[in-house]
């Protein structure tokens, strides 16, 4: 069976969460794999070990452990839900992937400013994932500047790349993963 790893990439409240979550549902033999998740598992449990600044040494030390386990001890596809922002590390994580033998896809959510802004204001998403930030639309504004910075994602990145700038794409989006995944 060919693998697969699923690669969310966007700002806060883009839809990767939501997406994962319908993959995963979809196609019974992947998991999500999601920091914010691991963040707000320590931030509850073991406060006094989250660095109040800089990395987050234990978030990924603890992401890393989940993934390695999901890849040896399963035959699971893999859905990995954070930002993926930063093109280096987006990079190096999918190389790690197809030298492991995995098929990489990578899900780019590129909505409008004013749609994450509406979301912010409507969510009611729990902010204990939160570590340097003291709100959403806080975390949406650092992305926003830095985003000026920061490579986006393209097609040459994975061996397959999607796109969803609109709301109305997900389900088309989610039905070509699906099948990917369910080849």
């Amino acid at each position: 069976m060919n693998r697969f790893v699923v690669m969310t990439v966007g700002m806060t409240h883009s839809g990767k969460s939501t997406f994962a979550r319908l993959l995963e549902e979809a196609v019974k033999n992947t998991v999500v794999i999601d920091q914010d998740e691991h963040a707000a598992f320590l931030n509850t449990h073991y406060s006094r070990l989250v660095p109040g600044d800089g990395p987050n040494a234990i978030k990924h030390s603890m992401t890393k452990m989940i993934v390695d386990h999901a890849i040896v001890e399963t035959d699971l596809h893999l859905i990995i839900c954070n930002s993926n922002r930063r093109a280096k590390a987006r990079k190096a994580l999918l190389e790690d992937f197809k030298r492991k033998g995995f098929s990489t896809i990578l899900v780019n959510f590129d909505v409008s400013d004013a749609l994450l802004e509406t979301r912010i204001r409507e969510s009611k998403r729990d902010s204990s994932v939160l570590r340097t930030a003291s709100s959403f639309g806080e975390v949406l504004r650092r992305q926003q500047e830095e985003s000026y910075h920061i490579q986006a994602p393209s097609a040459e990145e994975a061996d397959h790349f999607f796109t969803i700038e609109k709301e109305g794409e997900v389900s088309d989006v989610l039905a070509k993963v699906e099948g990917l995944l369910s080849s």
